[in-house]
């Protein structure tokens, strides 16, 4: 009988995935750092939440409007190589806005350039590592892998944005961006140094006409991942915007600075941390483990709208955050177990349109929402929306047989 520990962990026996893991980790650090020095150089040249919604919804933008098209490529060719391709995007990027920034010559219309540009590497970033994962471990591991994969995305939440805090608050933002760039030297390194023998490689789909059509309609065929998708589109759209609401939330509301939004953001991350170590120790993830997470993640959210101050603050967003990647981890999971193989791609493209891409929709309502009455008015949209999702995810349910959503 295997111990905890072993259960927890039991995806890092395999090499190639160790080696992603800790590349990935190092990357993510940077990344994260980017993503709070993004958010205060909109605040710091604009001093609106509506305009960050809207640098936020031009990152976005490219994945809802091209993003299954990015699945299909992702089907398409050899996942390995996408990766670096666009890891190697993303890093140039980094480097040219971290340039313009401490030459002190950028100006808003860069960044909304420079975040579209980053958006256009993301439609085939997203479903590619996902995809990915599966190659690395197969189908044994793969709910171990993908829980522990979201820890290592969190536990980079609380290094990247103490790293973002000082930097900003010594030299300023510009340096965010350079480290971020300098840090995909280690996934590039990872990748390299995978052995592709001992991948799980999925034959590359012959192109045909039709197949986008093709991954909608197998996708509203197949009852598990059509719910699993909508209540993922509800609270992408609306839940899932604390880049907007959280800076807001951390000057206005709890009348704070960068460092208050910088703490806020590694609470949630120590509550994610726990929330994905929790997944990753548990059995196969199924409908209604999904659909009340959700339900919990929406009550959490209206719980933190109405904290009185700083200190009942962070304890909400530990909360918070371990019921947030519990979701993904078990919507994530649920995909890619119930998919076909050659249709992996398309529907793991279609969860990021539904998680990231509805972030031009949600990012500057919730922005708008939260500049123009209250943050708390910002969180609350969102606990509703959630409660909403996992109410129809619930209504779904009963629709079918437990029998009939285990063979999906």
């Amino acid at each position: 009988m295997p111990s905890i520990f072993e259960q927890t962990f039991a995806s890092f026996r395999i090499r190639n995935f160790r080696l992603y893991f800790f590349g990935q980790g190092l990357s993510l650090c940077g990344t994260w750092a980017q993503t709070i020095a993004l958010a205060w150089l909109v605040l710091q040249l604009t001093h609106s939440g509506t305009q960050l919604g809207l640098v936020l919804a031009a990152q976005f933008l490219p994945i809802l409007f091209f993003g299954v098209w990015g699945g299909v490529i992702t089907d398409r060719f050899n996942k390995r190589h996408i990766l670096y391709c666009t890891q190697i995007a993303q890093a140039l990027l980094a480097l040219a806005l971290g340039l313009l920034v401490v030459t002190h010559h950028i100006h808003l219309w860069m960044v909304y350039a420079l975040a579209a540009s980053l958006g256009f590497t993301q439609v085939l970033d997203n479903p590619t590592r996902q995809t990915f994962i599966f190659e690395m471990v197969g189908s044994k591991y793969l709910q171990n892998a993908v829980s522990l994969n979201s820890t290592m995305v969190n536990a980079a939440r609380i290094v990247g944005p103490s790293i973002a805090g000082v930097l900003i608050a010594t030299v300023g933002v510009g340096p965010c961006f350079l480290v971020n760039a300098a840090s995909f030297v280690a996934v590039l390194l990872a990748l390299f140094a995978m052995r592709a023998s001992e991948l799980h490689t999925v034959p590359p789909v012959p192109r045909e006409k039709g197949q986008i059509r093709a991954g909608f309609s197998y996708v509203w065929s197949v009852p598990v991942l059509r719910a699993t998708l909508v209540m993922m589109f509800i609270i992408g759209t609306f839940a899932y915007e604390f880049p907007v609401v959280m800076p807001l939330f951390a000057t206005r509301t709890l009348h704070g600075n960068a460092t208050t939004y910088s703490a806020m953001t590694v609470a949630m991350a120590i509550g994610a941390i726990s929330g994905g170590l929790y997944t990753a120790s548990r059995s196969l993830a199924k409908t209604v483990a999904l659909t009340r997470a959700a339900l919990l993640f929406g009550v959490s959210l209206l719980v933190m709208a109405l904290m009185p101050n700083l200190v009942t603050t962070f304890i909400v967003l530990v909360l918070v955050g371990g019921l947030s990647i519990l979701f993904i981890s078990l919507g994530n999971s649920t995909l890619q177990l119930t998919s076909e193989p050659h249709m992996r791609g398309r529907v793991m493209a279609l969860w990021s349109i539904a998680f990231l891409g509805t972030t031009p929709i949600g990012g500057p309502i919730i922005g708008a929402i939260a500049d123009h009455s209250n943050p708390r008015i910002g969180l609350a949209v969102g606990g509703a929306s959630a409660i909403l999702a996992a109410g129809l995810g619930m209504a779904i349910g009963k629709q079918y047989t437990p029998t009939k959503l285990s063979a999906s």
